[in-house]
């Protein structure tokens, strides 16, 4: 599986016996799957089929779908109101007679209001049916199309994403190597502070070297690089399994800046402290493209 983006569009034009119409899916990013519906033409009886569509291809996004329906032509029926216009053509022809004014002709009298109505025909059920099947079948195309989007744009996040991992193993590595993380040299710096306090003062000798083994406890960052190497391990398995990984992937950022954090509270020279801070850096920037994962 690939990853996905949330990032989408997709457009479908579908046509019928006397009308057509477009699907437009629009996408953008969201914690949940959060589906909104605008269906015209009669159309809104699909709402329950058009989200369980939806639901069932993509698990996060903030997802707009519109169907516009055009129909061909005229397609109205119309109704003629006989008493009103029997009623009307009584009293045109009374005045016919004792006014000097046109009285008009049925035409004229079919424009007045309630003489003439348009109505919809109702459909039959079969033509209903057919006319449903068809509309969500080509909602399935915009589906795909629109699939298909997403993961285009999940292709690039994947790149950028992997870039980030690899600046941040290189950042790692860094700090690792640096003298001042090393043990022997945590040892050699406390030993000389112990010495330094030993010759200024009078202090108790044991105890001032269990406060030494504490702080070079506290000092040690060994176990900070081999969890920020473990989140780095996790990151590219999950990128290679794909799918819907970015709450996973969130999450992983979270953890992968609190071992940062810990590093630069741990730093005891300027070369580590600048890993420590080019560390936070490169996360918010993974952080940042992992909101866009589906």
């Amino acid at each position: 599986m690939t990853v996905s983006s949330m990032t989408g569009f997709a457009r479908v034009d579908g046509a019928a016996d006397g009308f057509g119409w477009t699907w437009e899916l629009r996408s953008v990013n969201g914690k949940g799957l959060d589906v909104r519906l605008r269906l015209n033409g009669g159309f809104e009886r699909l709402e329950a089929k058009v989200r369980d569509a939806v639901s069932k291809r993509f698990k996060r996004g903030n997802m707009g779908v519109t169907l516009n329906v055009s129909r061909s032509g005229d397609t109205n029926a119309y109704s003629v109101n006989r008493e009103l216009l029997s009623e009307l053509v009584q009293i045109a022809e009374e005045f016919d007679n004792t006014s000097s004014l046109s009285s008009g002709t049925i035409a004229d009298l079919m424009n007045v209001r309630g003489v003439l109505e348009a109505y919809e025909p109702q459909e039959d059920e079969a033509t209903r049916d057919a006319n449903d099947a068809a509309v969500l079948a080509s909602l399935n195309d915009a589906i795909d199309q629109m699939a298909a989007h997403r993961a285009e744009e999940g292709e690039k996040l994947d790149a950028m994403l992997r870039g980030h991992i690899d600046n941040i193993e290189a950042t790692v590595t860094r700090a690792q190597n640096c003298e001042a993380a090393r043990a022997e040299a945590i040892k050699d710096r406390l030993k000389r502070q112990v010495e330094e306090l030993m010759d200024a003062g009078k202090f108790d000798p044991e105890r001032l070297h269990q406060e030494a083994a504490v702080l070079a406890t506290k000092a040690d960052i060994r176990e900070e690089i081999d969890r920020l190497k473990a989140h780095i391990t996790a990151a590219r398995d999950m990128l290679s399994k794909g799918g819907s990984i970015g709450r996973k992937l969130d999450f992983l950022c979270q953890e992968f800046n609190r071992e940062a954090n810990t590093l630069c509270s741990k730093a005891n020279d300027i070369e580590l402290t600048n890993c420590g801070m080019e560390l936070k850096v490169i996360i918010d920037q993974l952080r940042e493209q992992v909101q866009n994962i589906e």
